[in-house]
């Protein structure tokens, strides 16, 4: 019985003018928010002036042909250091936003978490950003040599 099957769907395949394959592995999709920047280790002395605590950001980036609105979405640190989206925020097709550590007006364009401290670790760390169902969306991580990453 296996063999006529398989007789019958080479067969099938023939007729179609096709062949069968098998499908290799699937290719991971880019992330619909990405995270493409993490600057954890800003400039000068580590003083934790509003202008350092500042310097210290996460740059996501929307990679869909749509905007995306990031209400309730989160980006965390290994430490559950966590910023949240809180209201609607819709970040436009192709367009950036930075996420900085310390105070500021939020914008369009910059965010701010509003930490007196500095949330990402110089000696490595990583961050991850989360939809508002909780489903991880992306992740970067990076080691203790540097001061920025571009994931």
């Amino acid at each position: 019985m296996r063999k006529r099957l398989i007789g019958f769907a080479l067969a099938l395949a023939a007729t179609m003018g096709g062949s069968l394959t098998l499908a290799g592995p699937a290719q991971a999709a880019t992330p619909a928010i990405q995270i493409t920047k993490v600057y954890y280790n800003s400039p000068g002395t580590d003083n934790r002036s509003n202008s350092s605590l500042n310097a210290e950001y996460v740059r996501l980036t929307n990679r869909r042909s749509s905007a995306i609105n990031l209400k309730y979405w989160t980006l965390r640190d290994k430490a559950s250091h966590v910023y949240r989206f809180s209201g609607d925020f819709r970040l436009a097709s192709g367009a950036s936003v930075y996420i900085h550590t310390g105070k500021g007006t939020n914008t369009s364009t910059h965010r701010y978490w509003g930490s007196g401290a500095y949330i990402w670790n110089n000696t490595g760390d990583a961050a991850y950003l989360r939809n508002s169902a909780g489903t991880l969306i992306d992740s970067c991580s990076w080691g203790s040599s540097g001061s920025y990453t571009n994931c």
